[in-house]
């Protein structure tokens, strides 16, 4: 039912929520019970000086009357009822279950925000303690001192006979070695600490480049219009602390000076404008490579779109995650990504409707295309880069859709071929 058409319903729960009687609420109106009951029951339609005397009586703006719950918690309620694969018709009555039980709904959708949010933590935090570098490193260093204490002492404990000048020895080593150990142990705890900023914590050059773009949100139009260059921007970038990622952020914004020499920002929005999202369309009518497209694309501010682009080797060269599509910071992805089947068909378009399993269902269109990078030498299989669209879509033939992961671990999909470890998920939170 639509939402104007409950107009009746949230009469009768805001009457309930007063204490007042039917036959009362009618009587100061100067209507009959049998035609308010009508009205509570959405089969009179209502408006103008009966609804403001009805909202007056209630102690309501009459916005609440017809408008019902906001927009964004009706959103929220589909999204809940979605990824707990309610079905069809039960979904459609959402707005009627916000408009007669606002208070409930307000607690459903605080809870499923609340678990999404839980769910994206968990995510994080194993997705770092399986695969952060300089996690693994920091606790290798942690046990390796530890063990070095150990066996001293133990050595000190159970022989007597060591001489004055051997015995002084080991305890300078316990000395140093506690020492080191409390050093490494205040570095991982400063590493971990999440009250620090993402560029501070950052343990990887793909981590404080994902800091620098979304401090720009993947916009540099001074770089794009030639008022900067990307060395200055790179150099002066607070973020950018490591030799190796102000050299891929730098790689990042002269492609992208590239891309706006090839196709302006002007054109493309032109294009963008007649022709809408289409990849293809878009790359014909400004005669422009697929990958260009959907860079550009990637980063339109009308679209909530994510974009992955790899190497032949399967490693992220760029990542930019759009709501709900999860890309993995540390380790591999799913290998059901169209982004690694479009490596072994280079050249070829492809367009593939999935859904993401882990917290839900959420549906996408994603558009893979893979191209050789470099100059082509003699009997050397070419390098070969390839780019993944991510467009959020709603409207997915169920018969039609592809079913992915984000990493293994993350993903409750247990009879799928490409598994390669456990999920944290199969078992539950």
């Amino acid at each position: 039912m639509a939402r104007e058409g409950l107009t009746g319903s949230r009469i009768r729960e805001r009457r309930l929520v007063s204490g007042m009687r039917q036959a009362d609420l009618a009587r100061a109106l100067g209507i009959s019970a049998s035609y308010l009951n009508l009205i509570e029951h959405n089969r009179r339609r209502i408006g103008g000086k009966l609804l403001l005397d009805i909202a007056r009586l209630l102690g309501v703006e009459p916005s609440m009357l017809t408008q019902g719950a906001e927009a964004a918690l009706i959103a929220t309620l589909r999204e809940a009822a979605t990824q707990a694969n309610i079905a069809g018709s039960e979904a459609a009555r959402v707005d009627e279950f916000a408009g007669r039980f606002p208070g409930w709904a307000d607690v459903l959708a605080a809870g499923h925000r609340r678990v999404a949010s839980l769910e994206r933590t968990v995510e994080t935090l194993s997705d770092r303690l399986t695969h952060d570098p300089h996690l693994a490193a920091s606790v290798h260093e942690l046990l390796s001192t530890a063990a070095a204490i150990r066996s001293t002492a133990s050595i000190l404990a159970d022989e007597d006979d060591l001489t004055e000048d051997w015995r002084n020895r080991f305890h300078a080593n316990i000395n140093q070695d506690s020492k080191r150990l409390a050093d490494s142990s205040k570095a991982l705890v400063d590493y971990l600490d999440a009250n620090q900023g993402v560029a501070d914590a950052a343990a990887s050059p793909q981590e404080a480049l994902e800091a620098f773009l979304q401090d720009h949100d993947y916009t540099f139009e001074e770089v794009e219009a030639g008022r900067i260059t990307p060395d200055t921007m790179v150099r002066a970038a607070p973020s950018l602390k490591s030799n190796a990622a102000r050299h891929i952020a730098k790689g990042i914004l002269t492609r992208l000076v590239a891309d706006a020499k090839r196709v302006t920002k002007q054109r493309f929005d032109a294009a963008y404008d007649e022709i809408g999202p289409d990849p293809v369309q878009l790359a014909r009518h400004l005669s422009a490579p697929v990958s260009l497209v959907m860079r550009r694309l990637a980063v339109h501010p009308e679209l909530d779109a994510g974009f992955v682009v790899c190497d032949r080797a399967g490693s992220f060269l760029f990542r930019k995650p759009a709501t709900g599509f999860v890309i993995p910071r540390y380790g591999s992805a799913c290998p059901l990504w169209p982004l690694y089947a479009a490596l072994g068909q280079p050249g070829q378009i492809m367009q593939t409707p999935l859904v993401q399993l882990g917290r839900g269902r959420a549906g996408f269109e994603c558009f893979a295309f893979a191209e050789v990078v470099g100059q082509p030498v003699y009997n050397q299989a070419p390098l070969l880069e390839a780019s993944m669209l991510v467009l959020p879509n709603t409207a997915l033939n169920d018969q039609a859709i592809l079913e992915v992961g984000a990493t293994c671990s993350l993903c409750p999909r247990d009879a799928c071929p490409g598994r390669r470890e456990p999920s944290i998920l199969s078992s539950g939170l």
